[in-house]
């Protein structure tokens, strides 16, 4: 089964982040597409209420997209136990056309792998046929090398002595075998009978031939494991030799991988020991394998970018998967692709706005739910439509989605700005990581965090440990400048709190902050129309 293609958006998502995911995965759902939406950070109190609200859970979560080990691994379909025969094995790998066979117990417990190679070194300094008493072979297991029937005697006996053939004279024959060895006879009953009076441990019938009552009331009489095979002598001989057990021929130092290895760390290994393949396990349990010729020709991931377009702002491991399609309002952040895709990119308030009028341009309906979902996006990113951000096309959309899921937008919304402007429970970690988005203005790495709250005075009572945090934080994650807007949702206006160098590069842009060391930005609500053109503007005028 074929892996399925992401849907994400940006890393700390917000409410259009993580709705316009599930809603385009509805949207290529419904037109044949195998899609996940998933997410590349925590839920907010905002969108936990929206998704709650639907009876949502949220999309699982992708810390990165680095290739791992369990993203090419294999499932194991052929395996061989260790107490198997050669012969089995041979069996097994010409039906399942391998190389190479992990060695393990019926629990999952590898306990070695044994290749092509390891046969081919056996053929070549093979044992004598009369060394199976030290190989610990039980007539069992001589019973399937042959494909015999088995006639009498205890197929649990380990083998004591040596392969005779009784090809020759019955006198000259009984001079060179001993109590305890196996005997390969044809239908000679004389031969048999004096085989048995001899003491050996087992009379293999070769040709199939039949037993008589005689030979087989003594055989039982004595206590002799009796075999008849379907070959004749020369390949009895020959096939005997395959009784050997796997375990003595497996390689048991063997390198295996985790799954949840990065495909980057273990590459060096696979180029050093070059084996076909390799066990991956977890807890000591065989989970699948992974072919070295898999490696050569890695299939990338697939995603789908929502919601954004910057590396910065992506999931890390992005430039290591195949972007098959972006859908976004951002400005375009330079991301590059290997190949021509589909792009989706409006000027309009909202993610949401885009994906609900894609699936009407495509006739897909959307449901109640899904519908609700992106019209809380559309609101939750254009604040209840009072941000600059704001078109009349997102007003459009967001009463028909209203229409379908039955809600009244001024209520509704006022629920959600409510639930997302909730700081009560949270530290300036939590708001400041929430919805916080990197952008590299001309030769400086910024990131913009934003809150909006309905009374921002009682956050900024805490700007000493604001200013505090976004400096601990840009100094960790290496940051030229890091900010957080506090938005006023009531009166429309933000509060930019900010640490960093250059200084000059914000008061320029926005002017000098007060005694607290906040600058009061009236009538700024959008961190993308009205925070950084106005950084990016500035700096190349320094």
């Amino acid at each position: 089964m074929s892996k399925p293609t992401y849907v994400i958006g940006h890393r700390n998502p917000d409410t259009d982040s993580i709705c316009s995911a599930i809603g385009y995965a509805h949207l290529k759902d419904a037109l044949g597409y195998e899609v996940m939406a998933v997410r590349a950070g925590k839920i907010n109190p905002e969108t936990k209420f929206v998704l709650e609200y639907f009876g949502w859970d949220a999309p699982p979560l992708i810390h990165d997209l680095h290739p791992r080990v369990r993203d090419v691994m294999v499932e194991v379909t052929t395996t061989v136990r260790p107490t198997d025969t050669l012969r089995e094995l041979g069996q097994v790998m010409k039906t399942a056309n391998a190389k190479s066979v992990p060695v393990a117990g019926e629990d999952g417990t590898l306990y070695g792998i044994v290749s092509v190679g390891d046969l081919a070194k056996r053929y070549f300094d093979e044992l004598e046929i009369q060394d199976l008493s030290q190989a610990g072979v039980t007539y069992g297991a001589i019973l399937r090398a042959l494909n015999g029937t088995f006639v009498t005697g205890d197929l649990q006996r380990r083998v004591n002595g040596k392969i005779r053939i009784a090809a020759a004279r019955s006198h000259t024959m009984l001079q060179m075998i001993r109590s305890g060895d196996i005997v390969l006879v044809g239908d000679r009953d004389e031969a048999q009978m004096a085989c048995m009076d001899k003491g050996v441990d087992c009379l293999i019938i070769t040709g199939n031939a039949q037993i008589s009552i005689p030979v087989l009331e003594t055989a039982e009489a004595k206590g002799v494991v009796m075999i008849r095979a379907p070959h004749d002598t020369y390949t009895c001989a020959r096939l005997i030799n395959q009784s050997i057990p796997v375990q003595l021929v497996m390689q048991t130092n063997v390198i295996t991988f985790n799954p949840s290895e990065l495909m980057a760390d273990i590459k060096e290994t696979i180029i050093q020991t070059k084996f076909r393949s390799y066990p991956v396990v977890a807890n000591g349990k065989l989970v699948g394998m992974i072919s070295r010729d898999r490696l050569i020709v890695q299939q990338k991931e697939k995603v789908i970018l929502v919601d954004h377009n910057e590396k910065t702002q992506a999931v890390e491991g992005i430039e290591e998967v195949q972007i098959v399609e972006i859908v976004d309002h951002h400005r375009l952040g330079g991301l590059e692709t290997s190949e021509p895709i589909f792009i989706r990119h409006e000027p309009v308030g909202s993610t949401a706005t885009i994906v609900a009028n894609m699936h009407w341009h495509r006739g897909v309906v959307l449901p109640r739910d899904i519908a609700g979902l992106l019209l809380a996006a559309i609101i939750s990113d254009t604040f209840l439509f009072k941000s600059p951000t704001s078109t009349p096309q997102d007003r459009e959309t967001a009463s028909k989605l209203a229409a379908i899921a039955e809600l009244d937008i001024e209520t509704f919304g006022m629920e959600i700005l409510k639930a997302g402007s909730d700081l009560s429970q949270s530290t300036p970690s939590d708001y400041i990581h929430r919805d916080l988005k990197e952008f590299q203005i001309g030769e400086y790495r910024v990131s913009i965090s934003q809150i909006s709250v309905l009374d921002p005075e009682k956050v900024l009572e805490g700007k000493n440990e604001i200013h505090t945090y976004l400096e601990e934080m840009r100094q960790k994650e290496g940051y030229d400048i890091a900010a957080l807007m506090i938005t006023d949702i009531i009166k429309e206006a933000t509060h930019f709190v900010f640490a960093g160098q250059p200084a000059g590069l914000v008061t320029r842009a926005f002017g000098q902050p007060d005694g607290n060391g906040v600058i009061y930005l009236p009538s700024v609500m959008s961190r993308k129309k009205q925070i950084v053109p106005p950084l990016v503007n500035t700096e190349r005028e320094m």
